[in-house]
């Protein structure tokens, strides 16, 4: 093959002037020089942002995730602490509720002593009075039914409280047992 007008002999690569070889061999060492002091230390910096970013990043999540597991234990903590505290109210307002039922049950105890002590007094009063009044009256009927029997007045206090006193011994005696 042969070259064309205006081509190089030696081909398309290859410089027809050796010193437009050199000139683009500097050229390129100047853009590589460019590139390497100020482009690559861009991206090397860009690069470490990231990486310090996504570090940080992940720093702050761990950092939140012990976090959130502190707080999760103190608030187990505290559910354990209200818990036992729940139960312990519940233990003393189970023994105050006996204790108070307890003292219930011995003031009605005590009420119930009191009102039969009443009750039985108040029985014995009435009692006393009845058998004062039955006397009185048992006494005027012997008093005048003696005197009828006997035929001669029994007016007299003395000797109608004897006889009243002896009609009453006779009758409270039991059947069989004399009087000594």
């Amino acid at each position: 093959m042969l070259p064309l007008a205006g081509e190089s002999p030696l081909g398309p690569l290859l410089p027809e002037h050796p010193e437009e070889f050199f000139i683009g061999l500097v050229l390129f060492g100047v853009v590589f020089l460019v590139v390497w002091k100020v482009v690559v230390p861009m991206f090397e910096k860009t690069y470490a942002e990231r990486t310090a970013a996504i570090t940080g990043g992940i720093e702050k999540a761990e950092a939140a995730q012990a976090e959130a597991s502190a707080a999760l234990e103190e608030y187990k903590a505290q559910l354990a602490t209200a818990r036992e505290e729940a139960s312990r109210i519940r233990e003393e307002a189970k023994a105050q509720g006996a204790a108070i039922i307890a003292d219930m049950r011995q003031q009605a105890a005590d009420e119930s002593s009191r009102m039969l002590a009443s009750a039985k007094a108040q029985i014995e009063a009435e009692r006393a009075a009845a058998v004062h009044q039955l006397r009185a009256e048992v006494g005027g009927l012997a008093t005048t039914l003696a005197g009828r029997i006997v035929g001669e007045s029994l007016d007299d206090d003395e000797r109608a409280r004897r006889t009243v006193d002896r009609f009453i011994a006779e009758l409270e005696q039991p059947a069989g047992v004399e009087q000594a």
